[in-house]
């Protein structure tokens, strides 16, 4: 039985492909959180999207998303929280999700600096699809929505505020 002759989806298929994508999301906010922002290009399609429909921002491609998230600041740090993460799983090779977030940011920070607690920079939502290549689910578009945000905050010299 081939991919293509599934429909509709065995269970079992179907919880292993959410599984997959919600690991996807949680892989990317792991990687650029943690100090591998560039990576993140790598859980894309070759062709993939992120997009910020707000601004008009929309990176297209492996390398462009490398370069776009490996050009945060050295000093940045951040953690986004992700949750209500729900999978849509549309055939044996695509899948959608939307998951909230809020996102703790700021630059200037210090390695080893205790930073004080503050509000998030961003509240919001991504809208995902992804799809299934050669056997493995990558991310084939992210777009951000952004009901609540602000600037990232700047620390003083010594990684404090």
């Amino acid at each position: 039985m081939t991919t293509g002759d599934l429909d509709p989806m065995e269970p079992m298929e179907r919880l292993l492909a959410e599984r997959a994508c919600e690991r996807l999301v949680l892989d990317l906010v792991r990687r650029l959180d943690l100090g591998e922002p560039s990576s993140v290009a790598d859980l894309f399609t070759p062709d993939g999207v992120w997009e910020w429909p707000y601004d008009q921002r929309r990176i297209e491609g492996r390398e462009a998303l490398r370069k776009y998230f490996g050009s945060r600041p050295v000093d940045r740090l951040s953690r986004r929280m992700c949750t209500n993460i729900l999978v849509t799983v549309d055939s044996p090779d695509s899948a959608s999700a939307t998951t909230y977030f809020a996102t703790y940011r700021v630059d200037g920070y210090v390695e080893g600096a205790l930073v004080a607690p503050r509000l998030p920079a961003n509240i919001g939502h991504y809208q995902d699809t992804f799809r299934k290549l050669d056997g493995t689910w990558l991310l084939a578009t992210r777009t951000l929505v952004l009901p609540f945000g602000g600037p990232t905050e700047r620390l003083d010299s010594g990684g404090q505020s």
